[in-house]
């Protein structure tokens, strides 16, 4: 190719090839190693795939190096520059004399498990030098979760060569969400600005169909638009995982794509030269031209009755507010919840709180608890949501289906690990992290009025070591969309003075936790067995294991009163804990506060 991509873009829409570890996978069976070793193992392999996908119409191929850094690979730096020479020659090779482009391929790190950010970022700068010196000017960085990954790599390759042209494509799925919680709105509006980026768009993650639906949805006007779906959904048969033969529908899928103003397509997982084939003959037949504008449809705001929601407007207003948990049982008989909810509607409650299986085991669900709490007592409610057992797609679905159940305000956590004793037949799922979490919520909110919308908050423990560390999450929950923390227990001055600090460098509301302990017992067992939940020796001290229930109950609600006082004049409200769902106690305790 004699002009670049920017160029030619003007007046075609740039053919990508197809998919390269599957076809390769495809082709050699009996290959147990990563493919990216191939390019020094069976070079003529790779370059047989290159020229077909040629041969088929592609005016881009990517270099075998997907995966060509030295975590995924398990290499040395040495040899990872060895299979990105080879990969890249061998694409050199195959495009000589060629009306082709050729784009260096770097995917996202996926063994970073305890890996550094910093030194990830600093392993794709290296992989980008590499290619730099080998004289490349394209680069293809594909199947990123979120524009905050690549955005420093692209910065540092446009200093590097500020004529190199850099496409970056995105993974999403079929609802349009990356492994990060990021809508593909958000993707799109995030990578309008990004430096050195001449186009960008989503690879892997969906079928055609659904890349389709996506961005007829989306307002892509602002970028070069790149479409590169899967041939569908994989199967397992025998141990390997087969994609359908649908090139027909693929290619025709993919035309309709370029009719909303898509400027690059091609294939990823599970395409072949001959769907590359069908896409060109396609194009090539109904002689499409690159729309000059999106086509795509506005983001509709959904239409709803607005109901009230007593709990924000008192934050929002600057009133004090008096949150109450209480735990869902373990079994099926709900009597005590119910009636718990009841008495803490009259002792003015503001709001009562679900816990989401506390510790890893199992109770009622914290979201079904909350919509019939809701629905029977008629208080508000703040069903806590964690991380653990969920996938995106559960998430996602639960939270919204709470909005029909009129549930508008919820607790973001990540959750407790499962207990040693479950970890045999019960897998935590952890797909999301609270803070990812809330960045999803805050993009469901924009199909809301600012009325109607999520109200929610997260979780903060003033006593860890750090509070620098406690700031700095802090404010990435802000950013998230988090309206108010709600905090472990409270029993020192000490607690008392960090959240004087968080909230002075924060700004956000904070209710202050609250837990009444019932005995000596219970005591000890608080301070010995919760993580983050320290309690002063002259607090379990000031329990007797003689008292009895009723001496030691109200020794409990004495010290949560003393704390209460020292600490309602620094926080926004009062998370008040029940124990064993004790709600006359903790009705007694906010009556004594107020």
């Amino acid at each position: 190719m004699n002009n670049t991509i920017k160029e030619y873009l003007v007046n075609n829409i740039l053919l990508f090839d197809g998919a390269m570890g599957t076809y390769f996978a495809s082709l050699e069976p009996d290959y147990k190693d990563i493919c990216e070793n191939a390019n020094l193992d069976m070079p003529n392999t790779i370059n047989n795939i290159h020229t077909k996908y040629i041969q088929a119409g592609a005016k881009l191929i990517r270099t075998n190096t997907f995966a060509a850094n030295k975590y995924d690979l398990k290499c040395t730096e040495s040899q990872r520059y060895m299979i990105i020479k080879a990969g890249y020659e061998i694409a050199l090779q195959a495009a000589k004399d060629k009306d082709c482009f050729i784009g260096c391929s770097i995917g996202p790190i996926a063994e970073r498990e305890a890996v550094l950010q910093e030194d990830i970022i600093l392993e794709y700068k290296r992989i980008a030098d590499r290619f730099l010196e080998l004289g490349a000017k394209v680069f293809v960085l594909e199947t990123f979760a979120s524009p905050e990954e690549i955005r420093e790599l692209a910065e540092h390759i446009n200093s590097m060569n500020p004529q190199a042209e850099i496409i970056a494509l995105f993974s999403v799925n079929m609802h349009g969400y990356s492994k990060r919680g990021l809508s593909y709105r958000k993707i799109i509006e995030a990578i309008k600005d990004m430096k050195g980026i001449i186009a960008a768009g989503f690879n892997c993650g969906a079928g055609a169909g659904h890349q389709l639906k996506l961005i007829k949805s989306a307002d892509i006007s602002a970028v070069n638009f790149a479409a590169i779906p899967n041939a569908g959904y994989p199967e397992k048969i025998m141990d390997r995982t087969v994609y359908q033969n649908n090139s027909d529908y693929f290619a025709e899928t993919v035309a309709e794509i370029c009719k909303y103003g898509v400027k690059i397509v091609g294939g990823c997982c599970g395409t072949t030269p001959e769907h590359i084939k069908k896409i060109c003959d396609v194009l090539a037949d109904k002689n499409l031209e690159i729309k000059k504008k999106s086509q795509g449809k506005s983001i509709k705001k959904t239409i709803i009755t607005i109901r009230d929601n007593t709990f924000r407007d008192k934050l929002q207003r600057g009133e004090f507010v008096n949150a109450v948990e209480i735990d869902p049982p373990f079994g099926y008989d709900v009597s005590k919840l119910m009636e718990a909810a009841h008495i803490l509607k009259d002792k003015k409650a503001d709001i009562i709180t679900i816990a989401d299986s506390p510790l890893g085991k199992m109770r009622l669900d914290s979201l079904m608890m909350s919509a019939k709490i809701y629905r029977e007592v008629g208080i508000d409610v703040m069903p806590h949501v964690c991380c653990r057992d969920k996938n995106i797609i559960a998430l996602k679905a639960l939270i919204s289906a709470s909005f029909v159940e009129n549930i508008r305000n919820f607790l973001f956590v990540t959750g407790d690990p499962l207990p040693e004793d479950a970890k045999g037949e019960v897998k935590s799922v952890f797909n999301m992290n609270s803070i990812k979490l809330m960045s999803l919520i805050k993009e469901m909110n924009e199909e809301f009025s600012d009325e109607e919308g999520f109200y929610y908050g997260g979780a903060l423990n003033p006593q860890a070591a750090n509070i620098e560390r406690i700031i700095e999450k802090v404010l990435l929950k802000k950013q998230a969309g988090a309206s108010y923390l709600l905090t472990q227990p409270i029993f020192t001055q000490k607690d008392i003075d960090n959240i004087i600090i968080i909230k002075k460098r924060t700004g956000i509301k904070i209710l202050g936790g609250i837990l009444p302990l019932v005995s000596y017992k219970n005591a000890r067992f608080i301070d010995n067995e919760f993580a983050g939940m320290n309690i002063p020796a002259d607090i379990i001290n000031s329990f007797s294991p003689d008292m009895s229930r009723e001496e030691a109950q109200t020794q409990g609600i004495k010290i949560a009163v003393e704390v209460g006082q020292k600490l309602k004049n620094h926080v926004d409200g009062f998370y008040f804990m029940t124990p064993f769902n004790r709600a006359e106690m903790v009705g007694e305790i906010m009556e004594k506060l107020n």
